[in-house]
């Protein structure tokens, strides 16, 4: 076996095994499941369907898996690309076509972030598909990197402790998203996609703004990573292990209620 073939395999299996604990972890795909895939045509979304598609062969259990996207009818999209990769990997699929383009340069001033807008548009009409599908779950393809970003975007700018959580109910209560990617590393979804040579699609709409918050917040977390390396893991897996005691949130815990235990005292 020659050192890029070995090299493939061994991330294939990292991030294979990454999905594979998420999903037990936090019960994202369960026996049964009708799971619809969205794909934007970037990396993270094309990995995901790869991975998922690769344990969907050797799960213990079945499910099920719906690709779709969401043509926003952008100058220039290549419609073409998403429908002919799909169709040759034999999976089913849908293309939705909404043209949130015009409604968000319409209401967006120029040299704002569209961002915003486009992820509210882009979601209610995901939630409605999923219920005309009668999926069970909705797979989006949001990273490790893309949830420690989330928390300090929140901090910074919403004064907020609060980031993507790997599974929800929908505000409109009708529908549960998942992140199987939630526990892997933008770096190695890279190499994957590298690997894998997937046609993937530029945003025209947001992807060549320079004036996003996150793209600040990324360039922060690079440079400490860069200062200490698995800095950025240290904080992922943070996340994951809250002390309320030791924060600021009353409703969390009840700080009023707190008192010395008398037969802890020591009497001298």
């Amino acid at each position: 076996m020659d050192k890029a073939r070995y090299q493939f395999g061994k991330i294939q299996q990292k991030l294979r095994r990454q999905v594979a604990k998420a999903s037990t972890d936090f019960g994202l795909v369960e026996p049964g499941d009708r799971v619809m895939v969205c794909l934007s045509g970037g990396k993270d979304s094309y990995t995901m369907l790869s991975i998922l598609m690769n344990i969907q062969k050797k799960a213990p259990f079945s499910f099920e898996l719906i690709a779709v996207n969401l043509d926003q009818k952008q100058p220039g999209f290549p419609e073409h690309i998403l429908p002919e990769y799909l169709s040759n990997l034999g999976i089913a699929f849908h293309v939705i076509e909404e043209d949130t383009y015009s409604i968000v340069k319409d209401k967006i001033p120029e040299g704002k972030t569209t961002c915003g807008l486009c992820s509210r548009l882009r979601r209610g009409i995901l939630y409605r598909v999923a219920k005309e599908l009668n999926v069970d779950k909705i797979a989006l393809g949001h990273h490790q990197n893309d949830m420690v970003e989330t928390l300090f975007l929140n901090m910074f700018f919403g004064s907020k402790m609060k980031t993507m959580p790997p599974k929800l109910v929908s505000d409109d209560g009708q529908n549960i998203v998942i992140r199987p990617l939630i526990y892997c590393k933008e770096k190695d979804i890279e190499r994957y996609a590298e690997q894998m040579k997937f046609p993937i699609i530029p945003c025209n709409l947001c992807g060549s703004q320079d004036n996003l918050q996150r793209q600040a917040i990324k360039m922060m977390l690079r440079d400490w990573e860069r200062i200490q390396p698995g800095r950025i893991d240290n904080i992922a897996k943070a996340i994951s292990n809250i002390t309320p005691s030791h924060l600021c949130d009353s409703t969390l815990f009840d700080f009023k209620a707190l008192n010395v235990n008398p037969s802890l005292v020591v009497v001298k």
